[in-house]
């Protein structure tokens, strides 16, 4: 397997240069200011969990599908009864092959909260400032969400059958509160997610410190994110008569021996790949040096030493437990009944949460100290393969549109909604061609934004892609 990979993805390199000398200008697309008033309309809807509504979105892009063509039967918004807001879009566009397994384009619609006394601009109204697209959700997610449902309608409005059916999901969740709609929808609208492979957010594509194009990412597979409860009882007493058991003196030394342990390095077919890529662009030789190196020995701990000062570059390499909340203590005056820390970890793909706590024991080797999880994990499942019917596709059309511009395979040290459908059986690939400049566009914080040609780039990609997925075997 890892000699194929590493094969493939210099082969995909050839194919992007070959297609790049040979390549034509894409035709100018007319429907730029369509596609502008589509998501604008989606943008300036409130979709937070406090006081938005995902329904209102998801009908409002229904409705945009409905104008173009679409039957009232291929276009549903979809909710659990006791969740009337976190509504959902279903929508089929019928490809020609019914025994042809489909491609699922899945975004996110809910948003991140945002204080208008915090930002400079209204977050919910889409200002265009200096080349920028200004407000919440201007890039996550609804930069995707309105492509792939630009994409359908221009589908339609052209009469492209595909080979395959197009299926489209719009949920709802995926950014925290008290529902995430991919679950759902996975149990109770099976046939509505099933899918050969679908296409999602979290593909870190790049632009340099001058705004201009860097890398394409795919992202192939995520880290799992689990918290676990560290806690200490013990009796406590009068401050005035201390003794050793001291809740707090357990969990802080527990922790600091968390905190002086690096798990080990394993990497993956993404994480050879994006390490092996990003060396040919890498400015710092010796970084670039390393990156080699690691390719080559994944237990060259020099190399490992080098790459760790980056705290992405670390956490790609290896899973992660940080300690992020602490609690302890009763009274000023007494000692300590109770001690209790939040250990957050992101866990490398394939490996089970609950072994993970197994080692944190043995690493705060402490059996005063009681580890369990926060909640239910997340499901678990192995990176979805980097294969050539994935890669040429994108290699192809991501010469024509940013010539030169290496195509990198990465893994997510975050979490998105992959994590379920891949769980699920469906290999998800984080591909959307929306680079994000170095400060990663805000994104979750302060006058979010994107790019505006990144945007349009972005939506001419995933167009033609996904034509070339949907007619492809």
């Amino acid at each position: 397997m890892r000699g194929k990979t590493k094969t493939f993805l210099l082969t995909a390199a050839a194919l992007s240069a070959l297609a790049a000398t040979s390549a034509v200008a894409a035709p100018a697309d007319s429907g730029e200011a369509a596609f502008r008033g589509l998501y604008k309309e989606l943008v300036e809807i409130n979709t937070t969990a406090s006081e938005g509504s995902c329904t209102a979105a998801a009908q409002a892009m229904g409705a945009r599908l409905k104008a173009a063509g679409f039957p009232d039967s291929d276009v549903r918004v979809v909710f659990p009864d006791e969740h009337p807001k976190a509504g959902a879009l279903l929508a089929t566009l019928h490809g020609k092959d019914p025994k042809a397994g489909a491609i699922l384009l899945l975004a996110h619609i809910d948003v991140v909260e945002a204080k208008r006394a915090d930002w400079e601009r209204d977050p919910f109204k889409l200002v265009e400032e200096n080349g920028y697209f200004y407000a919440r959700g201007a890039s996550d997610d609804k930069a995707m969400a309105a492509i792939f449902t630009d994409s359908l309608v221009r589908y339609k409005q052209e009469g492209f059958k595909p080979r395959r059916d197009l299926k489209l999901a719009l949920t709802c969740g995926e950014e925290g509160g008290q529902f995430n709609s991919v679950p759902w929808l996975l149990e109770k609208h099976p046939e509505a997610m099933k899918a050969d492979f679908a296409l999602n957010e979290g593909d870190d594509s790049q632009l340099d410190d001058k705004g201009q194009p860097r890398l394409l990412g795919i992202q192939v597979g995520e880290k799992v994110y689990m918290d676990y409860t560290l806690e200490v009882t013990n009796a406590g007493g009068h401050s005035s008569r201390p003794v050793k058991d001291n809740a707090i003196y357990h969990l802080a030394n527990g922790l600091a021996r968390l905190g002086a342990y690096d798990f080990p390095i394993a990497l993956n077919d993404a994480t050879k790949g994006y390490y092996e890529q990003t060396a040919r662009i890498e400015p710092d030789p010796e970084v670039a040096g390393a990156m080699r190196a690691m390719v080559k020995d994944p237990t060259d701990a020099a190399a490992a030493a080098i790459l760790a000062r980056d705290p992405g570059r670390n956490s790609m390499m290896r899973t992660t437990c940080v300690a992020t909340m602490v609690e302890a203590g009763h009274a000023p005056n007494a000692l300590p009944q109770r001690a209790k820390a939040n250990v957050n970890c992101r866990i490398l793909p394939g490996n089970d949460p609950k072994a993970i706590r197994d080692q944190l024991e043995t690493i705060v080797a402490d059996p005063a100290i009681k580890i369990t999880l926060a909640a239910d994990p997340d499901p678990v499942s192995p990176p979805p393969p980097l294969t050539p019917r994935i890669m040429a596709p994108a290699g192809k059309v991501a010469a024509r549109i940013w010539p030169g511009v290496p195509f990198i395979p990465a893994m997510l040290t975050g979490a998105t909604d992959g994590r379920f459908t891949n769980a699920a059986g469906v290999p998800t690939y984080g591909l959307s061609g929306l680079m994000a400049g170095v400060d990663g566009d805000h994104i979750h914080g302060l006058n979010e934004r994107i790019q505006v040609r990144a945007l349009m780039n972005g939506r001419q990609f995933l167009y033609e892609v996904v034509k070339l997925y949907a007619d492809g075997r």
